[in-house]
């Protein structure tokens, strides 16, 4: 990975992370401070703490993204500890859709005029949990990946006695 695209990645991670914690920071002060300019109904207490989870999640990802990428630049990236990182990110992955599915469970009665909302809802959080699983596949590419290097470094120890 070359030190411009590490460099433009960990912008973007920065960017994302500092949204995030703005914005959970505004929703919990006006949680807290009770000047909702709403009325303070149920779903609009529900989203918000969704809101919150959801940027949690957020940023937990971008935590092990950032992780992964400094093991990438070391060139460490191909070791069991990577496996934590890729684990967090399938997590948070997973936490997202579920959040998905609470908000569309909070929005499905507001939608009885019209339920293709809350089904195409549904299909969007089936897709972000396809999201998850496409990074689950990845996280077993590199199992094998790490595997082929232990068993190279056997290989090469093993060479090395002979010469």
């Amino acid at each position: 990975m070359g030190k411009l695209t590490v460099r433009a990645l960990r912008a973007v991670l920065t960017l994302v992370l500092v949204g995030t914690v703005l914005v959970q920071a505004m929703m919990v002060w006006v949680l807290a401070s009770g000047s909702d300019p709403e009325d303070g109904t149920l779903p609009l207490t529900a989203f918000r703490l969704i809101t919150i989870l959801g940027m949690a999640s957020a940023q937990v990802a971008v935590v092990c993204v950032w992780r992964l990428v400094s093991m990438v630049r070391h060139g460490t990236v191909f070791s069991h500890a990577a496996f934590r990182y890729v684990d967090g990110v399938i997590g948070a992955i997973v936490a997202i859709a579920l959040l998905w599915f609470a908000v569309t469970a909070v929005n499905a009665p507001g939608q009885r005029d019209d339920p293709g909302v809350t089904l195409i809802m549904g299909g969007i959080g089936v897709a972000i949990l396809g999201v998850a699983l496409v990074v689950l596949v990845l996280r077993m590419l590199l199992a094998q990946a790490v595997a082929r290097d232990v068993e190279a470094r056997e290989m090469q120890a093993e060479l090395d006695e002979v010469i």
